[in-house]
């Protein structure tokens, strides 16, 4: 579908944004760069907004979404917002129990693991959207020219959490249920693809202009596994996305990223990426040269130097830069999450570097 006229991307608010334009594989100098988590638990001021207000309540009240998405744009000087939210976000909308407990992450009540619970599973109503798409729309003329991306959960990692009722890193229930229930499993990941398209679509037609798919769990399956279990329902979820074009027909930028997932990368671009987000223990240019030069990259400073000496962390991201260059477009990024340990400041002073040392 076609965007609003008064979409950012069509208004040319955006279309000309550093984000956008190497996302589009048009290498711009100075290069993009933003920050994974950069709205959050790093920033003393996301935390004092956050006392006594549960997770998901925040994701849902959009005057805090606002100021939280906006935190670190103010501070970091970045070139883009991700809209703050959760993955479970479309869980909660469709009427699930699930919890974000401190510590622990995501947690379900009721997990699903039945062809009986599988079946009670409905699309989310379009009026359960609403704080979603106030939020956006309060965003996008707080931003201006400042681009907005969307994001959502893949299939297989919102199902993971769906099926294990939290977070698991063997994943019990859902590889007994891959290996013996087929169809139950293909059942219940059809319906976090179009829940996910629901939600992501929701936040792009509302004014966001980029969207990513993050992958977290998907690092944990073989090359075979993937194929099979995960990337059918991954490309479900952006053929819902491909639609979304602006009034030239250009489609939305659509990044997709997961967590140890080199062995995985052809794969995941297949389903249905634009562009590839690359962790930290994926060399870009070898990245780069999996795609043939032809892919837009988004990557990779490594979370571990973010606390070493400046003159480290400089040269470490000298490295990043130019293993980058081959690529059409590279929005610099981390390759992973902000730990919520880190200095902000050092943030900061990367998002100044970049922008520097590729003007």
């Amino acid at each position: 579908m076609k965007l609003p006229a008064d979409h950012p991307l069509n208004t040319g608010m955006t279309s000309a944004s550093l984000l956008v334009l190497n996302m589009r594989g048009q290498r711009t100098s100075p290069l993009p760069v933003w920050f994974m988590r950069q709205a959050g638990r790093s920033l003393p001021e996301y935390r004092k907004l956050r006392e006594g207000i549960a997770m998901l309540d925040s994701c849902l009240t959009p005057e805090l979404v606002v100021e939280i998405t906006l935190q670190p744009v103010r501070r970091h000087s970045v070139d883009a917002a991700i809209f703050f939210s959760d993955i479970v976000i479309p869980l909660k909308l469709a009427g699930l129990d699930v919890d974000i407990k401190p510590g622990v992450g995501p947690v379900l009540e009721s997990p699903v693991r039945t062809q009986a619970a599988a079946n009670k599973l409905r699309l989310i109503d379009a009026d359960a959207f609403a704080p979603i798409t106030t939020a956006v729309d309060m965003l996008v003329k707080e931003l201006g020219s400042t681009p907005l991306i969307g994001f959502g959960g893949a299939p297989f990692t919102l199902a993971s959490y769906l099926i294990e009722g939290g977070p698991s890193k063997e994943l019990p229930h859902s590889r007994e249920m891959m290996r013996n229930q087929p169809q139950l499993w293909a059942q219940i990941l059809n319906w976090c693809a179009d829940i996910t398209a629901q939600f992501i679509s929701a936040q792009v037609v509302a004014g966001a202009s980029a969207l990513q798919v993050f992958d977290s769990w998907a690092g944990r399956l073989s090359p075979e596994e993937y194929d099979t279990y995960a990337k059918p329902y991954s490309e479900r979820l952006f053929a819902q996305l491909s639609h979304l074009v602006d009034s030239d027909g250009v489609t939305v930028p659509r990044v997709h990223f997961g967590v140890g997932t080199e062995p995985l990368l052809e794969s995941m671009y297949e389903a249905g990426a634009t562009v590839m987000g690359i962790d930290s223990n994926t060399d870009l240019e070898r990245a780069s040269a999996l795609f043939n030069n032809k892919v837009p990259l988004q990557g990779n400073i490594s979370t571990d130097v973010l606390s070493a000496s400046w003159e480290e962390l400089a040269n470490h991201i000298d490295a990043v830069i130019t293993s980058g260059a081959n690529a059409p477009g590279h929005v610099v990024n981390l390759g992973h999450g902000v730990p919520p340990e880190t200095d902000p400041d050092v943030l900061t002073r990367i998002a100044e570097y970049v922008h520097r040392t590729t003007a």
